[in-house]
């Protein structure tokens, strides 16, 4: 059979895979949760019909979205991310001896579930003493721990159903209360190229609450345009002057994507880019 998956970005536009197989479709309480099976970038996680990661590119998004923070604070022992119920951010986490907790916070205990079950090399360490996972909301958990945590990782679905409270100036508040005084936040924050008005309108909304704010990039092939912005919002430390690249060299032998150069170029924004933060 000739099976095609399309997720459209705008209506003119989207993104087209030939696939091998559906290997699950189910609905939780929040969203459509699907894995199928592609012939270029292997099994893909949807939900609502949305790519969330695919295992021949997933290493770009949770490589990117985890060390940049861990190889700039000092001290990273005490780790939350809300979202990321795949479990990549976490696998990566853990692969920073200095982390001593890692707690992970998803709404959908069936994204959990079914990454575990159909991407083992994702999920792989979420059963590590290290970690504690807890399905709650996000928003209402981060609400009742006040200066907890070292970093704060919001790896979020995009900006509808269960993920849209998390791009608002409130929810941001919530998270520099979190954090300790030195503490650093990282968020996926949407496409340049697709998204520009919600990027700026993200962007300032994390500058109004972080003394310290940046957006860096990087490429993810199944993502909308292939081009993708994450903003850095830290109360202390600045991401290019407090950079560790001892420890980002330490790891870098692990990895695919992210090294001590990465991690500088990611902060060079193009002109278009730079209007959007300005």
């Amino acid at each position: 059979m000739d099976l095609w998956f399309t997720e459209k970005h705008t209506k003119n536009l989207g993104i087209t895979l030939k696939i091998k197989t559906a290997l699950f479709h189910g609905k939780s309480e929040y969203q459509v949760v699907d894995v199928l099976d592609t012939f270029e970038f292997g099994r893909m996680l949807l939900l609502d019909g949305l790519v969330m990661i695919t295992e021949r590119d997933e290493f770009v998004y949770h490589e990117m979205i985890t060390h940049t923070p861990i190889c700039v604070h000092p001290d990273p022992s005490n780790i939350l991310v809300i979202g990321g119920g795949d479990g990549g951010t976490i696998r990566e986490i853990l692969r920073h001896p200095e982390v001593k907790k890692a707690d992970l916070v998803e709404i959908d205990n069936m994204v959990i579930e079914k990454s575990m079950e159909f991407f083992p090399n994702v999920s792989s360490k979420l059963k590590d003493p290290k970690v504690n996972i807890i399905v709650k909301d996000g928003i209402e958990y981060i609400k009742r721990h006040k200066n907890e945590y070292d970093i704060v990782i919001i790896d979020s679905s995009d900006p509808i159903g269960p993920g849209e409270g998390l791009f608002i100036k409130e929810f941001y508040k919530s998270v520099f209360n979190s954090l300790k005084e030195d503490g650093i936040m990282v968020a996926q924050t949407e496409s340049p190229f697709i998204n520009g008005s919600l990027v700026t309108d993200i962007f300032k909304n994390i500058k109004s609450v972080f003394p310290i704010v940046k957006m860096y990039t990087a490429s993810i092939p199944t993502y909308p345009y292939g081009y993708w912005s994450f903003s850095f919002g830290s109360k202390k430390y600045d991401p290019i002057k407090d950079f560790n690249k001892e420890r980002a060299g330490d790891i870098q032998p692990q990895l695919k994507y992210y090294n001590s150069e990465i991690h500088k170029a990611s902060f060079a924004l193009p002109n278009f880019v730079q209007k959007l933060c300005s």
